[in-house]
């Protein structure tokens, strides 16, 4: 990046590391220091390896887009054989990662937590600047006639819908803010739906077959500024903010903590390279994170029996 800069300036390059060589060397130090010739993302993997993967909250084709963009610049930056792996629900990406089929996720707040506690040895490692205050937005077709309000206990009457069962912004923190408004999380009419997604969510809402649901802040902004939601669909209320999203790395690939954590918390905006991965998760940076940080999660997630 200085190099860059200084040649659009005009001034001397001093020959310096970039900062991919930098991370680069990093991974290949903390590789010998473990006593490798080179970097191994799991047990059974092929030296130099990493399979990263991730809770499939949104359309497949999204996904592809934001974690293939992600490997390829974790290869380039850290001389890895990086692969993304689509999962096909929320808890096979808990599972993949507890047998070390996947060395690293992009969980939600809960299924990092469920997978932390599955897998001992587990590491937190970065997660996004909006992660740190998270919301949720509830939407109701427009034929209820509700007008955007605080007020959640008018919920409890329609036909609703949450995203995936473990979802943190799409059903474990919505329903303990129902619980907390007086709504049962459970008593809709029916019962809860379960969508698997947030964009699932939106389409259930828009068709009618429920008349309320619950996503994530981040892809309902996404979606309305692409001009995707149905105008039937509006939004009704935002939760407070709360931790979500963070990357998990597993224990076979530990010694990548740090060069991950580098990494990703080294991403700048002003980087055309490290701008394509942020502009993607919709993040101005990614911070530190430490476990301690889902401590609230975990404790809700127990007392709605969703963490054993």
């Amino acid at each position: 990046m200085a190099a860059r800069r200084a040649l659009r300036s005009g001034s001397p390059v001093v020959p310096s590391l970039s900062r991919r060589a930098f991370l680069a060397g990093l991974t290949l130090a903390a590789a010998t220091a473990c006593g490798r010739s080179s970097p191994v993302g799991r047990g059974t993997a092929a030296p130099g390896s990493l399979s990263i993967g991730a809770i499939p909250d949104q359309d497949p084709e999204v996904l592809q887009r934001l974690h293939g963009t992600v490997a390829d610049s974790l290869s380039a930056a850290l001389d890895l054989d990086v692969t993304y792996t689509p999962v096909t629900d929320y808890g096979a990406a808990v599972s993949l990662f507890r047998t070390g089929d996947l060395d690293l996720v992009w969980f939600g707040g809960l299924t990092g937590v469920q997978a932390r506690l599955q897998t001992p040895g587990a590491t937190t490692i970065a997660q996004r600047d909006v992660d740190t205050d998270f919301h949720s937005v509830f939407v109701v077709q427009s034929a209820t006639g509700l007008a955007p309000s605080d007020d959640l206990r008018p919920l409890a009457g329609l036909r609703f819908t949450y995203g995936a069962e473990t979802s943190t912004s799409g059903r474990l923190m919505p329903a303990w803010f129902l619980q907390q408004a007086g709504v049962d999380p459970q008593g809709f009419p029916g019962g809860p739906g379960f969508s698997g997604s947030h964009d699932a969510t939106l389409q259930l809402v828009a068709s009618g077959s429920y008349q309320a649901g619950v996503l994530n802040e981040q892809v309902w902004a996404a979606r309305t500024a692409e001009g995707a939601v149905d105008p039937s669909v509006v939004a009704y209320a935002r939760t407070p903010g709360y931790h979500d999203y963070h990357w998990l790395l597993g224990p076979r690939a530990a010694d990548l903590a740090g060069p991950l954590r580098d990494y990703f918390t080294g991403l700048r905006a002003d980087d055309p390279d490290d701008a394509a991965v942020l502009d993607l998760f919709g993040a101005g940076s990614f911070v530190p994170a430490r476990a301690s940080d889902h401590d609230r999660i975990e404790q809700i997630g127990r007392e709605l029996g969703l963490v054993t």
